[in-house]
């Protein structure tokens, strides 16, 4: 991959400038008052459904998936675009199955809607630690590839200022999220989906410029550049024909993207049921527009810039996005390309910090709400101790991404991204199904359902060759590779549903207690009804 021009380099860094002191003004600006939990916690509903739903997808659209997606379709084709459409499936499940239930019984984080059901602290402590569990390695893998990204596109490839970009970026992560709360970093979001949107717009029409706006044609030249042959096109080059892998990779996606909490707390922040419908129509329309423009440019990467070009630049295909830019734009680009470019790189950067705050902000919300406000105590916080304890929280969340990212930023990550994924669908899905929809489910199986789905997880997931055995794994020189699959979900998926199904029926002793109070809840979580028991629970 050449170097790209000093303009555009020099365009980029004062790009990037630009948004940092815009978007920590932004935060200040809409930031929450000392102690005020719900402007906090959900901005006090106040944004509007079209607002929401662009934060949703902002959320939902994370930098591995901008950069993943690209870098996945460039490099396997077909089995690319697949896991494209489960991510796009997994919203859209939300929307239909969860998005309504969730805003009736969520006030500020998932414990309190598994608390709906389940009162009390073993269900708090445990939401949290599951929580982070999903979230914490979310946010190194993405803190842990800033660097390399920053360094492509300035021209600085020292490791010291790869580093120093890592702890930069965490930096500014902490701020965003310790400052502005839910609406401030929901600014952010909206302002990234837009940037991001117009970007791959702008780079998606130049691709197709190339082929005479023929999607045929383009899709030949990416078999070409592909150097898979007829198979780029065809199922089986990631999974090298296990479909049960393949399977269980899909299975993991459509279950797993859409409930993680950084995701389902801004269906919290929606002010009616009607809202939240509107605002998840609009976050789905974006995923889908983004998607389809990620996809073209992910075809267009494998058929201009090549697999060699693309492997050489990352063996992931992480900068296929830039370099396909840099491709369409030319050597010798004008001013208006060079602008072009500089907005990519800005989309970039954007979706880099405008992800990493979000997740960090869910974990500090499940860490003071959940673990430390309902948990760990017996008796009410004051709204601005638990604000000053989530702001705490987002700065240790963060530090500890940090170090763990800059320790880690030589190794290939990849895992940390499935494990998220794998939380998600195992134990984070499973619950909230039961929870919201069978009458009989119980604190027992709840239990059973978060610790069993998490555990398979972590035990899988460390045998699989994500970890080990293959030399895109983190640890490529060992081999401790024992599970077959590439991802947890075609096992513990089953085994988390089952837990919690096992565990109500044979530990059924308060059965009809929460029969009667799932009836008694009922109406606010199906239709948003307010009853004297349904108010909420620690």
């Amino acid at each position: 991959m050449t170097e790209f021009s000093s303009d555009a380099q020099t365009m980029s860094l004062v790009a990037f400038i630009t948004v940092i002191t815009v978007t920590l003004l932004v935060c200040v600006m809409t930031g929450p008052d000392h102690g005020d939990l719900d402007e906090f916690y959900t901005g006090y509903h106040s944004l509007s459904p079209v607002q929401s739903g662009l934060a949703i997808a902002g959320d939902y659209i994370s930098a591995g998936t901008v950069l993943g997606t690209i870098g996945i379709i460039a490099l396997l084709g077909f089995d690319g675009v697949t896991l494209t459409l489960s991510t796009v499936l997994s919203l859209v499940l939300m929307m239909f199955l969860l998005a309504e239930p969730l805003r009736n019984t969520g006030r500020f984080t998932t414990g309190d809607v598994l608390t709906r059901r389940a009162p009390g602290p073993a269900v708090r402590i445990t939401s949290a630690v599951v929580t982070l569990t999903a979230l914490l390695p979310l946010v190194i893998f993405q803190l842990a590839g800033a660097g390399d990204l920053l360094a492509v596109v300035l021209g600085f490839h020292a490791d010291g200022f790869k580093t120093g970009a890592i702890v930069f970026l965490g930096l500014l992560m902490i701020a965003y999220a310790a400052i502005g709360g839910m609406k401030g970093t929901a600014f952010i979001q909206i302002v990234k989906t837009v940037v991001l949107l117009g970007a791959a717009t702008a780079i998606a029409l130049l691709v197709l410029d190339r082929f005479d706006f023929s999607l045929p044609v383009l899709l030949d030249a990416a078999k070409a550049g592909s150097g898979a042959g007829d198979a780029y096109l065809a199922s089986g080059l990631q999974f090298g024909g296990d479909d049960i892998d393949m399977i269980g990779t899909q299975l993991t996606v459509v279950l797993g993207a859409a409930v993680l909490p950084h995701i389902t707390m801004r269906v919290f922040s929606s002010r009616t049921a009607t809202a939240v419908r509107r605002s998840m129509s609009w976050a789905v329309s974006t995923v889908v527009v983004t998607c389809l423009l990620l996809a073209v440019i992910g075809f267009g990467a494998a058929a201009i810039v090549g697999h060699q070009g693309l492997v050489a630049g990352d063996p992931q295909g992480q900068t296929a996005f830039l370099m396909v830019s840099q491709a369409v734009l030319g050597t010798d680009p004008t001013a208006l390309e060079t602008l072009l470019f500089t907005a990519v790189t800005t989309a970039v950067f954007l979706t880099l910090l405008a992800s990493v705050a979000g997740i960090t902000l869910a974990c500090a919300n499940t860490l003071a709400h959940d673990l430390v406000a309902h948990g760990l105590r017996r008796t009410a916080l004051k709204g601005s101790t638990e604000m000053a304890v989530a702001r705490a929280a987002a700065v240790g969340v963060g530090l500890v991404a940090i170090a763990v990212a800059a320790g880690a930023r030589h190794l290939n990550l990849q895992a940390l991204l499935t494990l998220s994924f794998c939380v998600g669908a195992s134990a984070i899905a499973p619950a909230l199904v039961y929870s919201l929809f069978w009458r009989r489910y119980t604190r027992t199986g709840l239990l059973a359902t978060l610790v069993v789905g998490t555990a398979a997880t972590l035990i899988l997931m460390s045998g699989s060759n994500l970890v080990s055995g293959s030399p895109q794994s983190v640890f490529p020189d060992q081999d401790f590779n024992w599970f077959p699959f590439t991802t947890s979900g075609i096992v513990s998926v089953p085994l988390g549903f089952l837990a919690g199904w096992l565990a109500t029926v044979l530990r059924d002793q308060d059965a009809v207690d929460q029969r009667r109070r799932y009836e008694e809840v009922e109406p606010a979580i199906l239709a948003g009804t307010t009853t004297a028991a349904g108010s909420g629970a620690p």
